[in-house]
């Protein structure tokens, strides 16, 4: 292998004293996915490019993002806290990522995960050459494995489960590169989409259910990895077709290859990436995400339909559900709320007073399109219900005389450990009301959900097969598709719970 030199990363320089307390209960109702990744092999601005594809994928994670490269002789790395704009838009930075292949990422970390340490893609010098890798998902066996690799004497420098990935790679005796990465990945469990660099190949890997999504592309010629396909559209790049489950992908100077050392297994994408994760003009495992929504919000009008003169989306998520309820029941679609977009995610509110209005520097209502109206809101979904509370206290103080809603998934009932930010079951409100207090609790003259099977046939199934559920929806059912090793342990102490809120 050649030999390698540390990165260039300027990650260290802008770590903020962060000494106020920041809230964030304008979106306490919010679901968030962890993070996105990018990469891209041969093309001399790879790391222009790579930014780029970042902006596409910032819905995915707006707390952090990062870009490792490689020129042929050393990496280079720039990690930074914030949005893709607020570092890689300047080009003194771009010029300090030279080279031709190139990986990148943006996170959304877990309460107490956003500190620099944990931005990706991490990197590491192993005996074979340097390693950098971006994670999408989650390992559902991380503290296990992590808790072994420190007793055998691993040293950590981060609290994400990444980094487990990272020293399962370097403690392997296999001699060939990818067959030491395949055999970390053979340790795992849980969701990944990862994708990874050396000194001579960008790797891209999909765990075996293909929980996470991870498609390739190509612009004139160069591939290029990413987790939704917006990402190519950004750049200008076709979209060539979605890595397999259980596919690890290999680009270097010889070509591709391909390779699936795993048992094949009946596919669980994540349901959530239809329901809110994904940009709606992405294409997810062959449907179009903004087609899907419609039509969840079509089925959602067949079985709930009440006696309303408009229909209101809760921007921005609600909208493409919203117009398919419209158009299936024939009651018009107005925008009854305008949002706000230049909003930040994290709002400093420095009293109660300030935090209850929170909610209206984001939403407004439009009290022409609403007022003495009977109105339903169409939301995504509902998690702790704090947002759908004030937003239907915001409809009636504008003036409309009904204020119905409807929410274009079923009620999510059980936490997610795959990636996305849920609370345990305690803090999701439908797992501890009843429909009629869940009405009563968010202030509505009626509420209902789309039912199980209603998003199934939505998605072109006749119902949910319990035998041989087509997603993974276990949110809604509690139909884990993976082994929960660390959540089937004895309850963790106060440190690895932090961990657990931390991890990728």
């Amino acid at each position: 292998m050649d030999e390698m030199q540390n990165p260039s990363d300027h990650a260290g320089e802008l770590e903020p004293n962060l000494g106020i307390e920041l809230q964030d209960d304008v979106e306490g109702d919010t679901l968030r996915e962890e993070c996105g990744v990018f990469g891209i092999f041969g093309h001399p601005e790879a790391a222009a490019i790579t930014a780029l594809g970042l902006h596409a994928l910032q819905h995915r994670g707006q707390e952090a993002a990062g870009i490792v490269s490689f020129d042929g002789s050393r990496f280079h790395s720039e990690r930074r806290l914030g949005l893709v704009g607020d570092t890689f838009s300047r080009r003194e930075v771009i010029e300090r990522l030279p080279g031709g292949m190139s990986v990148g990422h943006v996170r959304y970390s877990t309460t107490g995960g956003t500190i620099l340490r944990n931005v990706q893609p991490l990197f590491a010098e192993l005996s074979a050459g340097g390693f950098a890798v971006g994670h999408n998902g989650n390992l559902t066996n991380g503290l296990t494995l992590r808790r072994e690799l420190v007793k055998g004497g691993a040293m950590m420098q981060s609290t994400t489960d990444t980094e487990v990935i990272l020293h399962l790679v370097a403690q392997s005796k296999r001699n060939r590169f990818i067959d030491r990465f395949i055999e970390a990945l053979r340790a795992i469990e849980g969701a990944y989409a990862l994708v990874a660099l050396t000194n001579k190949k960008l790797i891209g890997a999909r765990d075996p259910l293909g929980i996470r999504p991870l498609v390739l592309g190509d612009l004139d010629g160069r591939p290029i990895l990413t987790s939704e396909t917006c990402a190519l559209d950004m750049i200008g790049a076709r979209y060539v077709r979605d890595i397999e489950p259980g596919e690890i992908i290999v680009f270097d100077e010889d070509g591709a290859h391909s390779h699936k050392p795993f048992p094949p297994k009946p596919p669980r994408p994540c349901i959530f990436e239809y329901i809110y994760f994904s940009r709606p003009d992405s294409i997810v495992g062959g449907r179009s995400v903004y087609d899907v929504r419609k039509a969840f919000g079509a089925e959602l009008a067949r079985e709930s339909h009440p006696d309303v003169d408009v229909v209101v989306p809760v921007p921005d998520s609600g909208v493409p559900a919203a117009v398919g309820y419209s158009q299936y029941s024939g009651v018009p679609f107005e925008l009854g709320i305008i949002r706000n977009h230049y909003v930040g995610r994290t709002f400093i509110q420095p009293t109660q007073s300030v935090r209850e209005l929170g909610v209206r520097m984001k939403h407004s209502a439009n009290r022409a399109a609403i007022e003495g109206k009977r109105i339903i809101l169409i939301d995504d979904s509902l998690v702790r219900g704090t947002t759908s509370k004030k937003i239907v206290r915001m409809m009636r103080d504008a003036g409309a005389r009904e204020v119905h809603f409807r929410l274009a998934s079923p009620p999510i009932l059980y936490p997610d450990y795959y990636g996305i930010d849920l609370p345990d079951r305690g803090g999701l409100l439908a797992a501890t009301h009843s429909l009629e207090e869940m009405r009563d609790i968010i202030g509505a003259d009626s509420l209902a959900f789309l039912s199980i099977d209603g998003m199934y046939r939505a998605m072109g199934y006749a119902s949910r097969d319990p035998a041989n559920p087509k997603f993974s929806d276990h949110c809604f059912t509690g139909a884990y598709p993976t082994n929960l090793t660390d959540q089937n342990q004895v309850e963790p102490q106060p440190r690895q719970l932090s961990l657990l809120a931390e991890a990728s």
